[in-house]
């Protein structure tokens, strides 16, 4: 008889197959992912640190994917923050739900245009970040600057917003919703990445 299977297992699946997923919907949908493989730890240290991660009570993620970096945020957050990630794919959504039991986190499956929204359904205040891996640089900009304005209007007075890009359109997009960004850049990544942060003033 075979012994059920236990949550650290599980988790240790769920982690090893998540590229094979995170593959499979890009090819799926290239648009919508920003890579064709998963962040990687030297990126999502990076994205911490610019997000001041660690000071946040609510962190607002768009495109978790697989949920690579939702575990980095998880481990940077303070014991009684939250964490909500919004996932336009539902497959994507479903794995992150699966994947942690932390309590501090949330999984809504909807668009990263109406955060507002989201954040009511959950009964969230505005965040003091809000962090994307969503492509700027697929996507009309027309839809990438309602994206902008969403996170703009939902963030805290002096909230910030990371996004991390290959290209640099959200800089572009950006600088007419939030004014000039400050960048740095990971070589550490396949492919590297730009991330951006901006400020609301």
């Amino acid at each position: 008889m075979l012994e059920p299977q236990s949550s650290r297992q599980r988790h240790r699946a769920l982690k090893d197959d998540a590229p094979i997923l995170f593959f499979r919907s890009f090819l799926e949908r290239p648009k919508q992912i920003g890579s064709v493989i998963p962040s990687s730890r030297f990126l999502e240290r990076r994205i911490v640190r610019s997000a001041e991660v660690g000071r946040a009570h609510v962190v607002v993620e768009l495109g978790p994917g697989t949920g690579g970096t939702t575990q980095a945020l998880l481990r940077a957050m303070a014991p009684n923050a939250k964490l909500l990630a919004i996932e336009i794919n539902e497959r994507l959504a479903a794995r992150v739900r699966e994947r942690f039991s932390d309590p501090r986190l949330i999984v809504h499956c909807g668009s990263a245009t109406d955060i507002e929204s989201a954040l009511a359904a959950h009964g969230l205040p505005a965040p003091d970040v809000v962090i994307s891996g969503i492509p700027f640089s697929t996507m009309p900009p027309t839809l990438g600057r309602s994206i902008l304005e969403s996170v703009r209007k939902s963030l805290a007075p002096d909230g910030r917003f990371v996004a991390y890009q290959l290209r640099d359109r959200v800089a572009v997009l950006g600088r007419q919703v939030f004014g000039r960004p400050r960048m740095e850049l990971e070589v550490r990544n396949v492919p590297p990445m730009r991330v951006w942060r901006f400020e609301k003033r």
